[in-house]
């Protein structure tokens, strides 16, 4: 059944992935698709390392045994359509918007932590969870509007 579930998220993961390049600045979605990644996935590879979360089962074994699926896939995603949905918000809107995606995920994750092998929490809590996706979100988010700042890309008077 884990497995199945894998491969549905490995789809649900591609198929958002595809859509959301739909939208311009594809610069901006790819970019923020691989900040988030490579970040992502030295946070991941150290809090198991550190023995707070494993998964048991993946169907992909990378050196490292974090979720690669997560980490390069479907974060990724999720800061990409957090990122599409915050561009033109105030601070308080992207703050808002960074909340609600990571509470979501945040449901997601413990649902699949209780009901399932996909992943297991040892010495790891939901709240955690919720607090680092959450900072993640925003952290990304913020070297973004940098980069934009920096390259002059930024044009909405309310985010400068």
């Amino acid at each position: 059944m884990e497995i199945i579930m894998l491969r549905m998220f490995l789809f649900i993961g591609v198929g958002l992935f595809i859509l959301a390049l739909r939208r311009p600045p594809q610069k901006d979605w790819l970019l923020i698709f691989f900040v988030t990644a490579y970040f992502g996935s030295f946070i991941g590879a150290l809090v198991v390392e550190k023995n707070l979360i494993s998964y048991p089962v993946t169907f992909l074994k990378p050196p490292f045994q974090s979720s690669v699926l997560f980490e390069f896939l479907l974060l990724p995603v999720l800061s990409m359509y957090y990122y599409q949905t915050s561009y033109h918000s105030n601070v308080f809107g992207f703050i808002w918007q960074a909340a609600s995606y990571s509470s979501v995920m945040t449901i997601i994750e413990f649902f699949l932590e209780r009901y399932t092998d996909l992943i297991e929490y040892h010495q790891w809590k939901w709240y955690f969870t919720l607090i680092t996706v959450f900072t993640f979100l925003i952290c990304v988010r913020s070297l973004m509007w940098v980069i934009n700042k920096k390259s002059g890309m930024l044009k909405d008077p309310k985010l400068q």
